[in-house]
């Protein structure tokens, strides 16, 4: 776990940014630290202490000020215990102590307005595109499979070959899901699992919820919801269970966040009562300072979720959108080439079965990144963390690698 705080860490690294000669702004030294767009965004919530760099962010920000990240880290382990001390100096007089303490409220209550703001902000674009991958690019897919008649069956890897494979974990989880999906579409075909017919939500959580669990149902469209928490609440009608075993994959993590945000919250509530009476005993203003430590100490605990969250959203975000983009026009030049129905896979050949593997591994991707378990990776042990956090980097990459190799 990090022995400094994000507050301690933005106050360094804008100090050494603005002690270059000359001066960098916060767009240079994100441009220097290979940020993409809206960079500098990034740098001022970091500077902020809204958000702590990841391990290979803060390398490059280190290199950008011309710096190692182990001088960076140090430093901020400084200045954190620094501002513990002098957080620790109470002023002597009952007067000074409610306006110190009073201050403090006002800034964690803005910390966790700012981190509910982005939490939302990251959420909601993802489910954005989220939403148009799953309608143009997945949906569309398995309406043009389930017409093909005589599609083979996948082979699923033998427990032999998944202990012997040099493949990571995380292409042989998504070739498992790609067979899942297949198997489901040629159930769909036969009626036994909602086709894309059904619409959105309903059909893309039949379908989740054969490739996960190995089983499938029909279920209502859920209209009033989006994003994934759409496909959540589609897979809790057909007994699926939620989208990623044992969470609710991005949009339950998101969600959980903003509880994670909630707690500070309530405890700044009950000490709001205190801010705005006129006047206090020390009883009072102990009770006052109390609260506010709390509230700070529930911002501080839930920091290294939520930079891990805000790390994995824009890299999820991202594949989405490249499949949405041109995932969505390979699959219409494809759908122009195939013979007109009733088709048969014989009557594809080569050059049409070939782009039907390729979309089933897509497919096999897309619900691979939208079932990440972000709500376990917020609520886990350092050490946990730590290696979940490798295995959705992994699955991350992967995916992101496969689509782009194939589409």
């Amino acid at each position: 776990m990090s022995d400094f705080s994000a507050e301690a860490m933005g106050l360094v690294i804008r100090e050494h940014r603005q002690a270059r000669i000359p001066s960098l702004t916060q767009e240079e030294l994100a441009k220097q630290a290979d940020y993409g767009k809206g960079g500098a965004v990034s740098i001022s919530r970091i500077e902020n202490g809204l958000m702590s760099p990841r391990e290979h962010r803060l390398a490059a920000i280190a290199l950008a000020l011309r710096l190692t990240p182990e001088q960076l880290k140090q430093e901020a382990e400084d200045r954190t215990r620094a501002l513990a001390r002098q957080r620790g100096q109470r002023p002597v007089k009952l007067r000074d102590q409610v306006a110190e303490t009073k201050r403090r409220h006002a800034e964690i209550n803005e910390k966790a307005a700012q981190r509910s703001k982005i939490t939302q902000e990251f959420g909601e674009a993802f489910n954005l595109v989220h939403d148009a991958a799953r309608d143009k690019f997945f949906l569309r897919f398995v309406e043009l499979a389930e017409s093909i008649s005589g599609a083979p069956e996948p082979d699923r890897p033998s427990e032999e070959e998944l202990e012997t494979t040099g493949e990571p974990p995380a292409a042989i989880r998504i070739e498992a899901m790609s067979v899942g999906i297949a198997n489901a579409i040629r159930g769909a075909a036969a009626g036994g699992v909602a086709g894309a017919a059904a619409g959105g939500a309903a059909a893309y959580g039949a379908f989740a919820a054969a490739a996960l669990f190995g089983t499938a149902s029909t279920g209502a469209a859920i209209s009033t919801l989006s994003g994934v928490a759409a496909t959540n609440a589609t897979l809790a009608l057909l007994g699926g269970g939620t989208l990623a075993a044992g969470g609710a994959g991005m949009a339950g993590g998101t969600l959980l966040l903003t509880g994670m945000v909630a707690a500070p919250a309530a405890a700044l509530a009950a000490a709001g009562f205190y801010v705005l009476r006129q006047r206090r005993n020390k009883k009072e203003e102990e009770r006052l300072r109390i609260e506010v430590e709390a509230a700070q100490a529930a911002l501080d605990q839930s920091q290294q979720g939520f930079d891990a969250m805000i790390d994995v959203l824009p890299r999820a975000t991202a594949i989405m959108e490249y499949v949405n983009v041109h995932g969505t026009h390979a699959l219409e030049k494809w759908r122009t080439r195939l013979p007109t129905a009733p088709r048969t896979w014989e009557s594809l050949g080569q050059e049409g079965q070939e782009p039907y593997r390729d979309f089933l591994a897509a497919a096999g991707c897309l619900l691979a990144v939208s079932s990440i378990n972000v709500s376990a990776l917020l609520t886990a042990e350092p050490d946990a963390m730590r290696e979940m956090g490798k295995a959705i980097d992994e699955t991350l990459r992967y995916a992101d690698k496969t689509i782009r190799s194939i589409i």
